[in-house]
C-alpha cells in the first residue's frame, strides 16, 4: 500500500544535506508499486521528482509537488560466456556498492568508476565518468517506465545518445521516464585502464606488483577520497561544474596568455579544459564563506559545511561562472541539477 507524506524534510536523502521540504513524498520498490504511485490520486498532477541517490542535486527552495524515492533493488546475471557478463541492477541499488559487487566477482569495466556517489539508475542519465571510463563504454541497456502511458521501454546504447555527462534522458525525454533497471556488459577479461590521472602514480606508492581490477578500484579509492570530501561529512555533490570544451582556435590564444592551463586534446579537434584549473586559478579553492565554500582539495567541489541554504550555494557557482568567464572568456555549466 502506497503512503504519500505530506510537509517531508528530505535533507538526509540528499548528499547537499541543504534544509529542504517536500510538499509530498513517497517511494516505491518495483514496477506494480510504482504503477500505484503515478496513479495515485495525490500524485496525478504534481510535478514530480525522481530520487536516486539525491547526490546531483542542489535545492535552493522547498519543493513544491511530490519527491518520490526509487528504491528498486537486485542485481542478477542476465547471460555469460567465457569472455563476458550481462548484469542488471535494479535502479535504486548504490553505484559503488554495485561497482564494489562487480570487482569483487571479477567482472571488469567499472572498476574506474569506483566512489562515484549516486545510484545505478542515475548513471546513465549522466553518463558517469572518470579516470578514462564512461557509463557508455559499458553500457548495453536499460528498461524504464513511460510515465504518462505506464508502459516499459528498453533502451540501448545507441537510443540513449550519450554524450559528455548527456543523455536522452536528460534533454528531449526530461521527466517522461523512470529508469527502473540497468543491464552492463562487463568483461572477465579485463583491459586495465591506468593512463588517466593519478592512477599509476597511486599504484606505484600502493607498491602493487601485479594489476588487478581490485587494485585499480582501491588506487582510484584512494585518489577520491584524498581529493573529495565524504558527503556524509561534509555536504557535497562531487563535481559541481563540468569540464568546457573549446575549440582549438580559443585555446591556441588562452594558450598563449597562459601556458600552464590544464587541458585534454579530443580526437576531432577541439580541446576540454579542466574547470578546476580554471577555478583553481582565480584563487576560490579553500574560499569559506560562513557555512559553505570551494572545498580546500578540489575546486570543482562546493561544500556545505554545517547549516548552509541551497540558494547561498547557488550564489557561490553564479560568482565563480561570472568570474571564469570575466578571465578566461569561457563559460563553464553546472553539472549538478538545480531546484
Amino acid at each position: 500500500m502506497i503512503q504519500i507524506q505530506h510537509n517531508k524534510s528530505i535533507k538526509n536523502y540528499t548528499t547537499f544535506g541543504v534544509p529542504v521540504i517536500a510538499k509530498k513524498f513517497t517511494q516505491f520498490s518495483d514496477l506494480q508499486e510504482l504503477n500505484e504511485v503515478v496513479s495515485h490520486p495525490e500524485v496525478v498532477g504534481e510535478k514530480m521528482l525522481i530520487l536516486g541517490g539525491g547526490s546531483n542535486l542542489l535545492f535552493t527552495q522547498d519543493f513544491a509537488g511530490i519527491v518520490i524515492l526509487n528504491q528498486i533493488k537486485g542485481i542478477e546475471i542476465i547471460s555469460e560466456d567465457m569472455d563476458q557478463v550481462l548484469i542488471k541492477s535494479g535502479a535504486g541499488e548504490n553505484w559503488h556498492e554495485f561497482v564494489l559487487y562487480c570487482v569483487d566477482n571479477g567482472y571488469s569495466g567499472v572498476e574506474n568508476l569506483s566512489l562515484i556517489p549516486g545510484s545505478v539508475g542515475a548513471s546513465p542519465m549522466q553518463n558517469i565518468g572518470a579516470y578514462g571510463v564512461e557509463i557508455k563504454d559499458v553500457f548495453h541497456s536499460l528498461e524504464a517506465f513511460h510515465i504518462e502511458s505506464g508502459e516499459v521501454k528498453i533502451f540501448n546504447n545507441e537510443e540513449c545518445k550519450f554524450g559528455y555527462r548527456e543523455s536522452v534522458f536528460k534533454n528531449i525525454y526530461k521527466n517522461q521516464y523512470i529508469i527502473t533497471s540497468v543491464t552492463f556488459q562487463l568483461s572477465k577479461k579485463p583491459i586495465f585502464k591506468t593512463s588517466y590521472g593519478a592512477i599509476k602514480a597511486e599504484l606505484e606508492s600502493m607498491g602493487v606488483k601485479e594489476l588487478s581490477i581490485k587494485k585499480i578500484s582501491e588506487a582510484v579509492i584512494n585518489i577520491r577520497s584524498s581529493k573529495l570530501p565524504n558527503p556524509k561529512e561534509i555536504g557535497n555533490a562531487g563535481s559541481f561544474f563540468k569540464n568546457p570544451v573549446i575549440s582549438k582556435q580559443q585555446f591556441d590564444e588562452l594558450k598563449l596568455k597562459f601556458p600552464e592551463i590544464a587541458n585534454y586534446p579530443l580526437p576531432n579537434g577541439d580541446v576540454k579544459i579542466a574547470a578546476g584549473w580554471l577555478i583553481d586559478s582565480l584563487g576560490w579553492k579553500g574560499k569559506r564563506i560562513g557555512d559553505y565554500g570551494v572545498h580546500k582539495n578540489q575546486a570543482l567541489v562546493l561544500v556545505n559545511y554545517g547549516e548552509s541554504k541551497g540558494s547561498d550555494i547557488y550564489d557561490l557557482s553564479t560568482n565563480i561562472l561570472d568570474s571564469v568567464k570575466q578571465n578566461f572568456g569561457i563559460e563553464l555549466e553546472r553539472e549538478v541539477n538545480i531546484f
